[in-house]
Parts: structure tokens; sequence; C-alpha cells
């Protein structure tokens, strides 16, 4: 068929309305595991947080003399740890004309950005704690930098061949981040693996780590360990096919020391597994999250948004890490 002669149509029209939705989408993962397990502790009160740590002697046989004279051990001198803290911050400026138009799915534009800023900051951090990076004193040209959970474990630490672990040195008071192993040396994560290091951690401690964080690989891989006996969960209706799950992943895994509760992590190493107490970490903060007002200098205006704080591994005896795993099949 044709189109009549004079027939005015869209393609002709002038002054029509454009249709523009009243949201914005946005589906960037917010998910901060590990920060959001291990809570905060005490404020800090300096850029260089410090704390102690102390073990007991090995359990050995012990049988005294009737009557025999008292001797005695030279008492272990604690341990004094740090890490420092770090600063986290980032800026919004939004001229006077963007703040005056009407826009789509936000009233406020400085509002609205200072919100994404917020939520970048908190990404931010999880990737600062949970990374293989030392700690720094920084300087008037470095910034200070905390040590993430990775450079702190130096006890329960399974590695690729090359792999070598950080930890904290007294004499220079700074962690050093680990070796990882070459590409060439990275290996599956498999059930074996998991094992020998949940029992390490118990070994050391007396223990377990309730909270396994992986990447989304190995949270895959830890799926498909053959420890997952049945296959199929009624959840409902027996005699109704919607009543049967089939069970792909694994969340929870029980070891013979306790119960794990497996966790992907976005912003975590994928190479890397991380077998967390959440009992031995806390998030000490210098500054907690303040927003200030900057300034202007012009048409605009300008927010800062900005935290400090630091890491804190009360014992790192008290969680490990399988680390140099591979990332692709």
């Amino acid at each position: 068929m044709a189109v009549a002669s004079g027939t005015t149509t869209r393609f002709e029209q002038v002054g029509e309305r454009e249709q523009l939705t009243n949201k914005i989408y946005n589906l960037a993962p917010m998910a901060t595991p590990f920060m959001t397990a291990i809570g905060r502790g005490p404020a800090a009160t300096n850029t260089k947080v410090e704390w102690q740590t102390d073990d007991l002697a090995a359990a050995a046989e012990n049988a005294a003399l009737e009557g025999d004279t008292a001797s005695y051990v030279t008492a272990d001198a604690t341990v004094r740890l740090a890490n420092h803290t770090q600063i986290f911050t980032k800026s919004v400026e939004v001229s006077g004309t963007a703040q005056a138009l009407s826009t789509a799915g936000r009233r406020n534009e400085l509002l609205y950005q200072v919100d994404k800023r917020t939520k970048e900051i908190k990404r931010d951090m999880e990737f600062a704690i949970t990374q293989n990076r030392a700690s720094s004193a920084g300087s008037r040209a470095t910034a200070r930098t905390l040590a993430g959970f990775e450079a702190w474990i130096e006890t329960n630490d399974s590695r690729g061949s090359g792999g070598a672990a950080g930890g904290f040195t007294t004499s220079t008071q700074i962690v050093s981040a680990a070796t990882d192993a070459s590409s060439t040396n990275q290996r599956t994560f498999t059930e074996s693996i998991l094992k020998a290091a949940i029992k390490e951690v118990w070994d050391s401690t007396g223990d377990h780590s309730p909270l396994i964080i992986v990447g989304s690989f190995n949270k895959q891989q830890a799926s498909g360990f053959s420890g997952i006996a049945t296959g199929y969960q009624d959840y409902g209706n027996a005699k109704s096919s919607k009543g049967i799950a089939i069970l792909g992943a694994a969340d929870i895994y029980v070891s013979d020391f306790g119960m794990h509760k497996i966790v992907p992590d976005h912003f975590s190493r994928d190479r890397s597994a991380m077998l967390v107490n959440p009992k031995h970490w806390e998030m000490r903060y210098l500054r907690q999250f303040k927003i200030n007002t900057l300034a202007k200098v012009g048409d605009s205006d300008r927010r800062q948004l900005i935290a400090e704080a630091t890491l804190c591994s009360k014992n790192e005896k008290g969680s490990g890490v399988v680390a140099d795993l591979t990332t692709t099949s």
C-alpha cells in the first residue's frame, strides 16, 4: 500500500516532544562483603595505628619433681603491629547552569553526583582492604597507603610455586606485599587445597574461618567441589515440578572444623581465596566519612568527599589465604 499524497507523517513533523524516562538505571555492584563483615573498631588517633599480639608457649610434657625448686623462663615480649591510614577522596563540581536545568532522573545534579561519588568511595575502600599491597607511611610527595588483607597473611598461606608471603616487619614497621607466583604456576582451586588451608588455620588457632571470600570465577569453582553430595532440594510441593530446585551453587561449606560461608566479592582478587575470621579484623577511622563544601571560585558548586581509615589485622593467624589460583578455564 502507498501513503496518500499530502499525508503528514512523523518524518515531516516538527515539534515532537522527546520521551525520556524519569529514571537512571545503574547496575554497578555495590556489595562490600569484607568491610561489612569486619565492622569498625575504636576511632584512630594517629595516622599510624598500632596494636599488640601475644602467643602461648607450645604445649609440651610438663611433670615436676615433688619438692623441686621452681624454674623460670624468660617471658616473651608482645609483638607490636601497625598499619597506616589511607585518605579516600572524591571531588564534585557542578556548574550553576547544570544545577538550574530541569533534568530527568534526578531533581538536583549536585546531590546526584555526590551520591555517586559516595558509593564509589565505598567500593574503593573494599578494593583497598582486600588487595595484596604493602603499607606506606607516605611523604609530602607520596600518599599514605594501608596494607590490605593479603599482604598481612604470613602464617596460613597456600601459594603456587614461586609465591611467598609478605607480612609485618618489626624493624621497619611496614607490611610487605606477598610475592605472587608467575602465571604458569597458578593452580586450579580444588577442594583438597581448600581443606588443607582450613586445617592450617585451625591448627594455628583452634578456631575456623567462617567466611571465604572469592571472585566470580573461583566462586563457581567452589560450587563444583565433590563434597556436594546432593544435587537437588525439595523446597515446595514434592508432587509439583515447581517444588524441585537444582543445586548448582555452594554457599556454605562444612568442613571438619566448622561451617564456612562462601561469598563472591567484585573487588577482591579473583586469583585468591580469602579465609576470613571477621573477629580478627576491623576498620579504624581517623576521619569518618564527611562531605566538605569547598569555596566558590566561579559559577559552580564544589564538594569534597573524604574519609581516612586503615585496616587492623588484630591477629593474622586467625585467617588464611589460598593464593595463585587460575582465573580462566
